[in-house]
């Protein structure tokens, strides 16, 4: 099973995405919204270098954005 953390904010179009692709593959995840959570905020941008969202954690493998291929690829999914 993989370990899938998203980090995004309310009013992300691509985070949406994201989220409702991981529900239709019945995948669970961990969301972090870091508009409000500071802290997580920072352990994205630690482990990214980047301030914009959705990043996506799969398996301590990170995917910058809705990459669907790449997503794929991380979770095996072909």
């Amino acid at each position: 099973m993989n370990r899938v953390t998203i980090y995004t904010t309310p009013t992300c179009a691509y985070c949406k995405m994201a989220k409702d692709y991981f529900k239709s593959k019945g995948l669970s995840y961990e969301e972090h919204d870091v508009s409000k959570d500071i802290p997580r905020q920072k352990e994205m941008i630690q482990k990214t270098g980047q301030f914009g969202v959705p990043v996506i954690d799969i398996d301590g493998k990170v995917v910058i954005g809705f990459d669907k291929p790449k997503i794929n690829e991380y979770l095996g999914i072909k």
